[in-house]
């Protein structure tokens, strides 16, 4: 992660989203796993820098393990770095995620990289028996401990609502350590806790403009100096699709969109979506949506605006079938990337 601009990483997320096939059926949620490799086979052979997957555990996407799918991409690959989007900390165990990422970290030959969350779903807490009275309180603690974990020595460490470590020494070591970020969806006090342990940022920007983000980018760089931690990087998500033209990315994505908008709107009491709206937010806000050309000069403007050192397209956006999806991930990397890495040169962050 240099601080030249003209070499920015970009990315590709999922969360394995469910597709549906040709014939307008849900894929199987096994194929729907196995196409989520095939996709970042082919984003490693593009040349893409780094790919994410999300975990959920709900009936809308596949991956619920993580790990498991980055662990088979990884003896797939061989370049790109491999991560969560996120790892929902606050419902597992910070020894666990130390061990199954220093395990993928070895299977990748040290590409693994985790991006921790709380999560913006909670079907995960019940599900493993975690009281969300104690959402806040649960990731504070085990990001203090994965912390303590990271430097790979034994730990002595006790808390609230976790049994206590002593002198504990956990495996495998990892060659190099595991570079861990933490992912932030707007909250000051988030922000200030990356800072605090020495995490690089991501910001999860998935509505309005980028731009009204950039006060977080500052006040995490201020954090950073106060509390005497190294200058580090930050990185955005945000979502996106791109095909051939503006056109038939808009039309390919809009019923696809708004099936998984509205989904998620009936659960959290929003309104239904809109067309309008759609395009409101690729017009203004923080939908990559178009050809590799309209995207490319998105991405650009987002990276200069914000000064941000990685950007990271979640491709995927409702169940849109995977053969546009694979369109996308080749057209993110043979031109969207090097576009945006022109883009740049030319024109370099303030």
């Amino acid at each position: 992660m240099g601080e030249d601009q003209t070499v920015v990483q970009l990315g590709l997320d999922t969360f394995g989203d469910r597709t549906i096939g040709t014939d307008g059926t849900p894929t199987p949620y096994p194929q729907v796993i196995r196409d989520v490799v095939a996709e970042a086979e082919l984003a490693d052979r593009v040349g893409v820098d780094f790919f994410g997957v999300g975990e959920h555990h709900r009936d809308d996407y596949a991956i619920s393990a993580p790990e498991v799918v980055l662990a088979a991409i990884a003896s797939r690959t061989e370049r790109m770095h491999l991560g969560t989007a996120v790892t929902v900390l606050s419902s597992d165990d910070p020894v666990r995620v130390y061990e199954k990422f220093a395990t993928l970290d070895a299977v990748s030959g040290g590409r693994a990289e985790i991006i921790l969350g709380r999560g913006s779903f909670t079907e995960s807490f019940p599900l493993f028996g975690f009281d969300l009275q104690h959402y806040e309180a649960l990731f504070e603690e085990k990001i203090g401990l994965l912390h303590e974990l990271l430097k790979e020595d034994p730990v002595t460490w006790q808390g609230a609502l976790r049994p206590p470590l002593q002198d504990a020494d956990v495996f495998p070591k990892t060659a190099g350590g595991i570079r861990t970020w933490v992912g932030v969806g707007g909250s000051p006090e988030s922000v200030v806790r990356a800072a605090r342990y020495g995490f690089p940022l991501v910001l999860a920007i998935i509505g309005g403009q980028p731009a009204r983000f950039a006060p977080y980018v500052d006040l995490y760089h201020r954090a950073l100096a106060q509390l005497e931690q190294p200058t580090l990087p930050v990185a955005v998500h945000s979502p996106g699709f791109i095909q051939e033209t503006d056109e038939l990315a808009r039309e390919i994505l809009w019923p696809h969109y708004k099936t998984m908008y509205d989904r998620i709107g009936r659960e959290r009491g929003w309104p239904e979506t809109t067309r309008d709206r759609f395009e409101s937010e690729i017009e203004e806000g923080s939908l990559y949506v178009g050809s590799p050309e309209t995207v490319a000069q998105k991405m650009a403007d987002t990276i200069r605006t914000l000064g941000v050192q990685r950007f990271d397209l979640k491709y995927t956006s409702g169940p849109v079938p995977h053969e546009h999806l694979m369109t996308a991930v080749e057209l993110y990397g043979t031109q969207v990337m090097p576009r945006v890495r022109e883009l740049l040169a030319a024109q370099p962050v303030p």
